[in-house]
């Protein structure tokens, strides 16, 4: 088993870091540290049975982040709190949901007079990061705000067995908790009073997983009728109720994000230089359809709808491997870029193509409108036409000929400047999260 083990670890991770392994082994040995992982009760490596493990103990070790996340009271503070509980504020996670969640926050702990608190349960949080966020929308806090660390379990004991972390969350009576998956709703439902759980839902999170069990799990959260919902955009609250959550209607609230014009504006670029194409590639995340994506762009450019003597390409997001177009030409990849030269990036974009195989827009077509750009994005189930946000949106079936002609009219319309100048004229984006937020933290003071 052991063997196995070893044989998988060189597969995957190749002769230098097997080395590296060995010489951390052998630092264990000499200083008289265990040299060998336990394994876990109940689990299965490579295909071998490990000790035999509890119901609760296999359950632990398959699903660690559903833990009931450890609590202990603390006597009520002079002011109320608001407690954000998210996966991470890394650099890497702040775009899109993450940064709205932070906003949103923020501006309940405001609109409350109460202090707000950002928890992290997979990477230790960063002031620095959080705080670049808020003074990038100008929201300033009344109180200061307070990090902490509840990692999820590692799972194992001294034993061999399943075991929760041994430290736990402070938490007073009267806080309120604002949620932001269905796993980190799942670990706080045992710890905490269900009313005081505001899940913020972003996306129809069934969709991350095929028909199983997280599938299952995120379901039953997802229809519960004790907590509060907030989700993010009417497309995707419109779209939740026909799909089986008619409790929304009495336990939830919707708004449309915002563009403030502070960040998100056409940029002064060089005369005579390229147009830029901005694709929003994510290979690990499936719902952004990044090899489909590829496959349009590389067509595009074989057919002359893209000529590369007149556009440069972007490839924007996370993991993205090195490719070619057309007869060899590399674009440029974007990875790992903070808020600001993002922002910049965007408002330098003429074309974007951003595919979202879900109900929401995602917000990078959204992001490039509000700046400028003419985007490309794909329809899904209600999601049929984005002119409401802005006309220089264009939908195309969830089908590659359709997305390349799409691209083609795409092309059409960045060239012809005075059309997309007025389109963006006549956007609907909001550009101000205190008025997008408004009528939803008015509703959840009332509540309370």
């Amino acid at each position: 088993m052991r063997l196995q083990r070893l044989l998988a670890f060189f597969k995957e991770n190749g002769a230098m870091a097997t080395v590296r392994l060995f010489r951390t082994k052998l630092g264990a040995a000499v200083a008289g540290r265990p040299v060998l992982n336990r394994i876990p009760a109940g689990s299965v490596i490579a295909g071998v049975s490990g000790p035999p493990g509890t119901v609760d103990e296999i359950a632990r070790l398959r699903f660690p982040n559903l833990q009931p996340l450890p609590t202990y009271l603390i006597p009520k503070p002079s002011l109320s709190r608001i407690t954000l509980v998210t996966d991470s504020i890394g650099k890497g996670s702040l775009f899109g949901g993450v940064g709205t969640a932070l906003l949103f926050a923020a501006q309940l702990a405001n609109r409350r007079n109460a202090t707000l608190r950002i928890v992290t349960r997979t990477e230790a949080p960063s002031p620095k990061n959080a705080s670049q966020i808020l003074s990038a929308y100008g929201i300033q806090l009344l109180h200061e705000v307070q990090f902490a660390f509840a990692p999820v379990a590692s799972g194992v004991s001294e034993s061999g067995s399943a075991t929760p972390h041994a430290i736990g969350l402070d938490i007073s009576a009267d806080e309120t908790f604002v949620t932001t998956s269905w796993w980190t709703t799942a670990a706080l439902l045992p710890s905490v009073p269900h009313t005081s759980i505001i899940y913020l839902l972003q996306e129809d999170e069934r969709m991350f997983y095929p028909f199983g069990e997280e599938r299952v799990q995120c379901e039953w959260i997802l229809h519960r009728q004790d907590i509060r919902f907030v989700i993010n955009t009417q497309l995707l609250f419109d779209h939740l109720v026909a799909n089986g959550m008619e409790q929304l209607k009495r336990n939830g609230l919707w708004f449309e994000p915002a563009f403030p014009r502070s960040l998100f504006h056409e940029r002064q670029r060089e005369p005579g230089g390229k147009k830029r194409l901005f694709f929003y590639a994510r290979p690990n995340n499936p719902r952004n359809l990044f090899h489909i994506g590829l496959e349009v762009i590389d067509r595009a450019i074989n057919r002359g709808i893209l000529d590369l003597d007149c556009w440069e390409i972007f490839l924007v997001g996370k993991d993205i491997p090195k490719v070619t177009f057309g007869d060899g030409y590399l674009p440029t990849r974007c990875e790992g870029l903070d808020w600001k030269t993002y922002a910049d990036l965007v408002g330098t974009i003429d074309l974007g193509l951003c595919l979202m195989c879900t109900p929401h827009p995602s917000y990078p077509p959204l992001d490039l409108a509000a700046s400028g750009s003419v985007v490309v994005t794909n329809k899904f189930a209600n999601k049929q036409d984005l002119s409401n946000y802005s006309q220089n949106i264009i939908c195309a079936e969830l089908e590659t000929e359709a997305l390349v002609d799409a691209l083609g009219a795409g092309v059409v319309l960045v060239r012809d400047k005075e059309a997309r100048k007025r389109n963006f004229a006549a956007n609907g984006l909001s550009r101000d999260w205190a008025r997008s937020l408004e009528a939803t933290l008015q509703s959840l003071v009332i509540e309370r």
